[in-house]
């Protein structure tokens, strides 16, 4: 059945462009609350948690409002990463969670995004449901059967908790100087202080949010700062998370930047040698090359999903593995949780640390990174790459020149139009070059 509202990540958009508007939001809780209090008997409880974004407390009050005319019960959980929202879904007993963000966006963004019971995406039928009611005329329950709504006041203390939970209790990080980038967003109340209850010497950043400034040339996508902020304090390593948590990406003593492909490596290497890997590593078609090559010779297997979180997690499920993410940082660890978590990842990785006495540095040399060029070619609609000639023939000349020591990807874009074209290899020279040559050749294929 075709969507109209929720993609493979939820609802999102600009804030005051529909859907994501008051009018709609409410419509929204009322339609969620509708579905979620069929099941069972007795009133459902729904647990709400958001980043920093100013439109999040609109968004908050207009989803209360729906889903208490619904007749379900409401826990508040304020500003909160998204994986903790997973979290408190199932150890509240929530019926379900909702998350008002939209990760690592502007401020001008916001989305919604919802959890099941088990703290795993909703079902793709309870989504086709609860689109099914929003075309339905808005009704409300009698007085005696509204909803009420609470705040839960220690979540974030709930939280903390839990993360220092994923690594062995006995663990800490007395000794070691570290520098938090909160992104302005969801972590900035509990991501300092994990580390620091953990024993860690803590320098935070971005951790002042002021509703606007979530994911402002700070965080995940912008490390930069992170980068100088770590040789200026002379720190062990760097930490930086997205707005709303779900991503990490950490900087290591030499102020060098350490990707998710580094991190996962590190994570599935650790688990390897305590004999606690159980199966292979799943990444993405965008995984860096140097990844698949440095888990071969550990004999580890390892898979390609598609982009995309979701994609990465149904791949992990299929084969009963437990590791995975993306480049971007987006990490899941199901031996630790049910979803991607910033603040979990990071753990491991440092946790890999203290077991091996090695610096962050020293751990991600154990990959080598393979040189990579993106081109992103313009159409003019969408394009149909499969089955073109003309192409299959171009890739496999490149592909031929890099012997197997590299590797090509064409993927149109789903936002944009626009297809990227991809070359990876040992000789940064020769993978741009490819690249220039290859992306001509699509161009002037596809204006034909």
């Amino acid at each position: 059945m075709e969507r109209r509202y929720f993609g493979t990540d939820g609802i999102r958009g600009t804030v005051g462009t529909s859907p994501i508007d008051p009018e709609f939001m409410m419509k929204l809780g009322w339609a969620a609350g509708r579905v979620l209090a069929r099941e069972g008997e007795g009133k459902r409880k729904v647990v709400i948690g958001k980043d920093t974004r100013v439109s999040g407390y609109l968004f908050e009050s207009a989803l209360q409002a729906g889903l208490v005319a619904a007749g379900v019960d409401i826990r508040l959980l304020g500003p909160m990463p998204t994986p903790a929202i997973a979290y408190l879904t199932r150890t509240l007993h929530a019926k379900a969670g909702i998350v008002i963000s939209a990760s690592h966006n502007p401020f001008e963004d916001n989305g919604i995004k919802f959890f099941s019971h088990m703290g795993t995406k909703l079902p793709d039928e309870i989504e086709h449901e609860i689109e099914a009611e929003i075309d339905k005329p808005m009704t409300t329950v009698s007085s005696s059967e509204l909803g009420r709504a609470a705040r839960v006041h220690d979540a974030g203390g709930r939280y903390i908790e839990f993360c220092k939970s994923t690594i062995p209790l006995a663990t800490e990080f007395r000794g070691l100087k570290v520098v938090v980038d909160c992104a302005n967003g969801a972590t900035y109340h509990v991501g300092p202080p994990v580390f620091k209850e953990l024993g860690a010497h803590v320098v935070a950043i971005g951790n002042q949010p002021d509703g606007i400034n979530i994911n402002l040339e700070c965080g995940s996508t912008h490390p930069r700062l992170l980068q100088e902020k770590v040789l200026h304090e002379k720190a062990d390593f760097g930490v930086a998370f997205d707005g709303d948590g779900d991503r990490v990406i950490m900087v290591d003593d030499k102020g060098e930047v350490v990707d998710g492909d580094e991190l996962l490596f590190i994570i599935a290497e650790s688990r390897r040698l305590k004999g606690e890997l159980q199966g292979g590593v799943v990444g993405t078609l965008m995984t860096n090359f140097g990844l698949e090559q440095a888990l071969q010779r550990n004999k580890v297997p390892f898979e390609r999903a598609n982009v995309g979180d979701r994609y990465v997690l149904e791949s992990l499920k299929n084969n009963d593995w437990k590791i995975g993410g993306e480049s971007s940082g987006h990490i899941i660890c199901l031996d630790r949780t049910t979803t991607g978590d910033g603040i979990c990842a990071a753990l491991q990785v440092v946790n890999a640390m203290v077991d091996s006495g090695r610096t962050l540095h020293e751990l991600k040399m154990g990959m080598r990174k393979y040189p990579q060029t993106m081109i992103n070619v313009r159409v003019s609609e969408k394009p149909n790459i499969n089955g073109n000639e003309t192409i299959a023939n171009a890739v496999k000349k490149v592909e031929d020149k890099l012997e197997g020591n590299g590797r090509v990807l064409l993927r149109p874009s789903g936002t944009e139009p626009v297809v990227r074209v991809m070359v990876e290899g040992n000789n940064p020279a020769e993978v741009s070059m490819l690249a220039k040559e290859l992306a001509a050749e699509v161009e002037k294929a596809l204006k034909k």
